[in-house]
């Protein structure tokens, strides 16, 4: 699949820490089983990327998971719980202490606060190369997705949904937003997967972006426009499916989302809340089956 990347991605805060993990000792992070520790909210977009990403590399016993409240507890989007871990990784550090983290039992301080980087070394370094997340010769096309991802989805159905923009803005946002689908339709109505036959980290990017589209920013669209964003039945059944796969479903927490979700929207709720895309529920209890 070739992905056009777009202009700009959305812009993601910047993260605290972006240490790597390495191959040997020189690096300072070498990939040891049991070293590592990630501290995920199972309503969190970014949390959700890595827990599906843990799932399906098989990382139950490498790399611990040490889950937070689905609702930061502090200003900022801040977990309490992990203010202790950001201190000790930084002198006198004064931003917010949010998720996700990957710290290093060892040393008692944070690796990495980077949702890509987290992913990529999972993969790498933990993978044990089945599945192959990020296979050789595709990172170009999986960054691709990231950002189409990111700005043709995420960013295009906030603008859409922003109940303080200008008419013309949420028009073309919407216009932006179907045009992403139409393109990603017409690629999975050929084949099972965005990269293939099997699944990549391409897939866990757009299935996240996806989950979000339908349970958080659904609630600020016109029950119309919601209509339209679901009149592409290729991608909303490959959605369904991976939510029945078992390193997917599990992971998708509903009602932790909306409390999140809730507890932080200041937007005002349209008609398109009440007009579900995918029954998700129903979808991730096949997963446990």
């Amino acid at each position: 699949m070739t992905v056009t990347p777009l202009a700009a991605a959305s812009a993601r805060p910047a993260p605290a820490f972006r240490g790597r993990l390495g191959r040997d000792a020189r690096s300072g992070h070498y990939a040891v089983p049991r070293r590592y520790r990630l501290h995920l909210s199972p309503a969190d977009p970014d949390c959700l990327r890595i827990a599906v990403t843990h799932s399906l590399l098989g990382l139950g016993a490498a790399c611990p998971v040490t889950e937070l409240p689905d609702v930061p507890d502090a200003p900022g989007g801040e977990h309490s719980a992990l203010r202790p871990l950001y201190e000790a990784s930084a002198h006198r550090y004064s931003g917010a202490a949010t998720v996700p983290v990957l710290s290093d039992d060892w040393s008692g301080r944070i690796v990495s606060t980077h949702t890509p980087d987290i992913l990529r070394d999972l993969a790498r370094h933990f993978g044990g190369g089945s599945p192959v997340l990020y296979p050789c010769g595709l990172e170009a096309e999986i960054e691709a997705v990231e950002r189409l991802c990111a700005q043709g989805i995420d960013a295009a159905a906030q603008r859409a949904g922003d109940a303080v923009g200008e008419d013309g803005d949420r028009a073309d946002a919407l216009v932006s937003l179907l045009r992403t689908l139409g393109s990603l339709n017409a690629r999975l109505a050929a084949d099972p997967y965005l990269l293939g036959e099997q699944p990549t980290a391409a897939d866990v990017e757009l299935w996240v972006s996806l989950v979000r589209l339908d349970t958080v920013h659904r609630w600020h669209l016109d029950a119309t426009a919601v209509h339209r964003l679901a009149d592409h039945p290729a991608l909303w059944a490959y959605a369904r499916r991976l939510a029945a796969h078992p390193a997917f479903g599990p992971h998708l927490d509903l009602d932790a989302i909306a409390r999140r979700h809730h507890a932080d929207c200041r937007g005002l709720e349209a008609a398109g809340a009440a007009v579900q895309i995918l029954d998700w529920a129903a979808h991730a209890e096949r997963s446990a089956g």
